[in-house]
């Protein structure tokens, strides 16, 4: 059952199942928490309570906000975790990898791990000769004409690029509701703001971060030339000892989609560490 948050500047929709520790997943950008809706099952049966959350301007949360950065995502995720009476393991997805990041530097006490998957999470630059690379040429194309267009059907072209081969079993109804949501009035203005942003405030947080971060990037992932190389990236430039990268092969830019229970078991056996248990 939806339920709603009144936050500073609107309203955010979450959903909340099972009981035990509190998770939060938290989706990238033209997205809803219907990303995650094969992860969840599985989670509340290890025994968690698993709050899925629409970002701003997302899914069924409100529409009209003044502002797109990963650093206000931050502070919805933050309030949704105090509503709930946290702390929370916090996952995020894309540019919410990127508010996860700034969402435990700031609050230490209300995030006590993060999960980050295919995260925009430090600053990027794009060379002439990524180009040369086809999966990235192919989505950046279709990623860069959906935003500047405002076109549902690019969105729709980027997604088959960001999913690899495997495609899960319902994936005619995750495309249609995805195209469904986007043509709502304000979604696609949402994921256009989003993409105008830059991850440099995550980035400048990963330093600040406390507590333990698992980063699972996918071998195909178009949205990088080298994903092992981000993923590693990002590790490097958390405080010592706290990031394990994790890499799927043959996931895209949506691992938890394509390889739902690989990405459950990873994060099952990251929170059962010795270092997330601390």
């Amino acid at each position: 059952m939806t339920e709603h948050l009144t936050v500073d500047g609107g309203t955010i929709a979450y959903e909340v199942t099972g009981s035990g520790p509190l998770i939060v997943l938290a989706h990238g950008m033209g997205d809803s928490r219907d990303a995650y809706r094969a992860v969840i099952p599985s989670l509340v049966a290890a025994g968690y309570r698993v709050a899925a959350v629409d970002l701003r301007g997302c899914g069924e949360s409100s529409t009209v906000w003044a502002d797109w950065s990963r650093t206000a995502i931050a502070g919805d995720l933050l309030a949704v975790i105090r509503h709930l009476g946290g702390p929370a393991v916090l996952v995020g997805h894309s540019i919410s990898g990127g508010a996860a990041t700034i969402a435990a530097a700031r609050e230490p006490s209300l995030v006590t791990a993060v999960v980050e998957l295919a995260p925009f999470t430090r600053k990027q630059s794009v060379h002439l000769g990524d180009l040369r690379v086809k999966r990235f040429r192919k989505g950046m194309l279709r990623l860069l004409g959906a935003g500047v267009l405002g076109s549902v059907p690019l969105w729709r072209a980027y997604l088959d690029v960001a999913y690899p081969g495997v495609k899960p079993a319902d994936w005619n109804e995750r495309l249609d509701r995805v195209d469904s949501l986007l043509r709502e009035p304000g979604r696609m203005k949402a994921l256009q703001g989003m993409g105008r942003t830059a991850p440099t405030d995550a980035g400048a947080q990963l330093g600040n971060v406390r507590c333990p971060v698992l980063v699972v990037m996918g071998t195909l992932d178009p949205d990088w030339t080298d994903p092992h190389a981000e993923g590693s990236a990002i590790i490097g430039d958390l405080p010592s000892g706290l990031g394990r990268l994790e890499m799927i092969e043959g996931a895209g830019h949506y691992p938890h989609d394509q390889f739902p229970g690989q990405v459950v078991s990873l994060m099952l056996s990251f929170l059962g560490s010795d270092a997330a248990r601390a």
